[in-house]
């Protein structure tokens, strides 16, 4: 029984979310198109739109920006950043990850399958 729960439980870890976001949705679309071409990420999800609102430069700046959520393999990490840091034009790109705690297996495996 512990076993089937690890193995549950370490699949479930196997996977994050990369977020970041850029200000066009040329780029954004050149970073997904990238990153699922090269079965870095299996999804990504644009969302366009949003507001982000932080400091620069001692200054409050309030931009317009779309969210990239990138869906991969924990072990794909460094790939995926290394490969937005090439494309995007921010000096400080965002690139953060989020685990993957629970989903649905047929999602996982897809998942899985669609990434090296």
């Amino acid at each position: 029984m512990f076993a089937f729960v690890f193995l549950c439980f370490n699949k479930f870890m196997d996977f994050i979310l990369i977020l970041s976001t850029t200000n066009t949705s040329e780029i954004a679309r050149l970073i997904a198109k990238t990153l699922v071409e090269n079965k870095l990420a299996a999804c990504v999800n644009i969302a366009p739109k949003i507001t982000s609102v932080y400091r620069w430069k001692d200054e409050i700046v309030n931009d317009e920006e779309l969210l990239l959520i990138i869906k991969t393999k924990r072990k794909l990490f460094e790939q995926v950043k290394s490969k937005i840091l090439e494309i995007h034009p921010y000096d400080v790109p965002e690139v953060i990850s989020i685990d993957i705690e629970n989903g649905s297996d047929s999602y996982l495996d897809w998942l899985n399958k669609e990434t090296v």
